[in-house]
């Protein structure tokens, strides 16, 4: 249904949404950006072109605002004027943390229909999760989109006020599950495993334990027990893990990042 995509904003999700973009055909995938090098660069890697704000605001049936919340009032101010002249109708797509769909709509200067999407990183392996909600949208722009953004990996509906929660925890998770990785591999080397070798061990036990979870359906504590033997080496190191706080910090890490999410929210 979206002929025409326009990306307005090329950092790394917006470079990701563009790379799920360009594996559709039919689709013409416009890409911009502060820094015009930076567009064009990601242009060639990708079936598109180098465009600017106003012209795929001009233009584009499907306008994705991927820049900064802090940057967003800039963007739509300078693209409100061509919005409120277009005849042809058009969705605006906004992954900004901390900006309703109220608020998109107040910037752009006009009850619009928009896609308030909530993408995390690994989106550009396939691997991700997309939550989204919207106003304004009917259902064939609705499954047009999710069409789109399918090889992302999850691509599910979240209710609008449970949109920050799922951003200090899949949108955030990302990095500290990173940090978990490097800690580790950080392990492993100080048991004298090769750094190399160390992360990817790290990083492939990460990936195995998370897909066992998610295709198996048992809660994870029954698939810990599992590997916790009697007086053996695991419950051992579930041990220290408890002693260092490590459950109690990885809850605090989301609590933090959500209180963050209603900060930007306050701020609008």
């Amino acid at each position: 249904m979206f002929q025409t995509v326009g990306i307005i904003g090329t950092g790394a999700m917006g470079s990701a949404i563009a790379a799920l973009a360009a594996d559709d055909p039919n689709v013409t995938l416009l890409l911009s950006n502060r820094t015009e090098e930076k567009a064009r660069a990601l242009a060639t890697t990708l079936r598109a072109h180098v465009s600017t704000n106003t012209e795929i605001a001009h233009r584009c049936d499907l306008i994705v605002l991927a820049v900064k919340p802090q940057i967003m009032p800039d963007v739509l101010r300078e693209v409100a004027p061509v919005l409120a002249a277009r005849q042809s109708r058009f969705v605006l797509v906004t992954p900004a943390a901390g900006l309703t769909i109220a608020s998109i709509r107040a910037l752009a200067g006009g009850a619009y229909p928009v896609i308030r999407i909530m993408p995390n990183t690994p989106i550009a392996i396939g691997a991700g999760i997309i939550a989204y909600c919207s106003e304004g949208v009917d259902d064939g722009e609705l499954a047009a989109f999710c069409k789109l953004v399918a090889h992302a990996g999850t691509v599910e509906p979240l209710p609008e006020h449970l949109m920050d929660a799922g951003s200090a925890l899949f949108g955030c998770g990302p990095a500290f599950v990173d940090l978990f990785i490097e800690a580790l591999a950080d392990g492993g080397v100080a048991c004298g495993l090769p750094r190399k070798t160390a992360l990817r061990f790290a990083a492939q036990t990460v990936e195995g334990a998370g897909k066992t979870a998610r295709i198996s359906g048992q809660h994870p504590g029954a698939l810990k027990d599992v590997v916790c033997s009697p007086a053996g080496s695991t419950i051992q190191g579930v041990r220290a893990l408890e002693k260092g706080g490590f459950r109690s910090a990885a809850m605090e890490a989301v609590i933090a990042a959500y209180e963050r999410n209603l900060e930007l929210k306050k701020g609008e």
